[in-house]
């Protein structure tokens, strides 16, 4: 397990960096059998340290818990475990990119999107497939979303991710590599479809999907 907690610290440093995890939000889960490391919540994500990690059974269970009562497994836990349990997950990674806070505001629904490169590294997917993310409406407590998010993994049988409105994304994958994989894809993709729509550029992306909300410009500080 400690390997584990390390490889959990290494890579939100890495989520840190991209500004997925940034002001201790988003947060991260990786599955060891019948086990699931899962970071705390509330803390600074680029500071975590292996000796902050909770141990819970798949069932989301309590095994170990970190020597500082202080600490409490990640809000994110319930959609976690919606993952593990209706995808098999083995990591899933919540991000707060502003890309997909940005794309959830420009599509109604589901965020649709085609003919790009970058679409082949989504799981099951080819250049010309039209990539479909189902769009959830957000809550004020994250584990309020547990019910939504669970509804759409079932409706979007093919989808890896599912964004939730004004906040970010979830994503999962087999392990923590491909996890970490398809979430760099998708937020790519999220935020070229930010930039085409700012660009009055929409091939690729459905029209019909398109929300008549005004694209919200893409700013880099």
């Amino acid at each position: 397990m400690t390997s584990t907690a390390n490889l959990i610290c290494d890579l939100a440093r890495q989520f840190y960096e991209l500004g997925w995890v940034t002001g201790t939000g988003g947060g991260i889960c990786i599955r060891e059998g019948e086990h699931v490391i899962v970071a705390p919540s509330g803390v600074q994500k680029e500071r975590m340290t292996p000796d902050q990690m909770f141990t819970l059974s798949v069932d989301g269970s309590i095994l170990e818990s970190p020597a500082d009562s202080t600490l409490r497994p990640s809000d994110c836990t319930s959609l976690f475990m919606a993952a593990i349990r209706l995808r098999n997950a083995g990591a899933v990674i919540h991000s707060h990119s502003i890309n997909a806070v940005l794309a959830s505001l420009l599509f109604d629904n589901e965020f649709q999107i085609s003919n790009l490169e970058m679409i082949k590294g989504i799981e099951g997917m080819s250049f010309h497939d039209r990539l479909v993310v189902p769009i959830i409406e957000n809550t004020s407590r994250e584990c309020d979303l547990a019910s939504s998010l669970e509804a759409a993994i079932v409706a979007y049988p093919q989808t890896h991710a599912v964004l939730v409105r004004r906040h970010g994304f979830y994503a999962w994958g087999r392990d923590w590599v491909q996890a970490k994989t398809q979430a760099e894809c998708y937020d790519y993709l999220f935020r070229a479809a930010v930039e085409l729509r700012r660009l009055g550029i929409l091939e690729g992306v459905d029209d019909e999907s398109v929300s008549s909300r005004r694209a919200e410009p893409f700013v880099r500080r």
